[in-house]
């Protein structure tokens, strides 16, 4: 399954972005998703999280600013950014995991640019 992500952009330090991600007809197999993000000449990290359940995780640079949240009827993943960084710029890319031992999938990326 390509997932579909959507919502980045070029934004000033300290304004916002809504990220989004569905995966298409998945229906009620879904259980983990969340976001990494890749900087140039960095590897990529996990940003944050979110169970089947709604229990999430953060990376510590994002705690009290990024919001993870989902809509398990539309199989769809958020990420609300506020109070942008310049070192938040990255392509950021969604991620599904499924039950049973089906791989995880990925979206195909999409740059955020924070600059003044």
């Amino acid at each position: 399954v390509q997932l579909q992500a959507s919502g980045g952009g070029l934004v000033q330090p300290g304004e916002s972005l809504r990220l989004s991600c569905e995966a298409p007809g998945s229906g009620f197999s879904i259980t983990d998703m969340g976001w990494y993000r890749q900087a140039p000449g960095k590897q990529r990290e996990l940003v944050a999280s979110i169970t089947s359940g709604g229990s999430t995780n953060y990376a510590d640079s994002v705690k009290g600013r990024f919001t993870i949240s989902r809509d398990n009827a539309k199989s769809t993943v958020y990420l609300q950014m506020n109070s942008l960084k310049p070192e938040d710029t990255a392509v950021y890319y969604c991620y599904t995991d499924w039950r049973g031992p089906r791989p995880r999938s990925w979206g195909q990326g999409t740059l955020v640019t924070v600059s003044s």
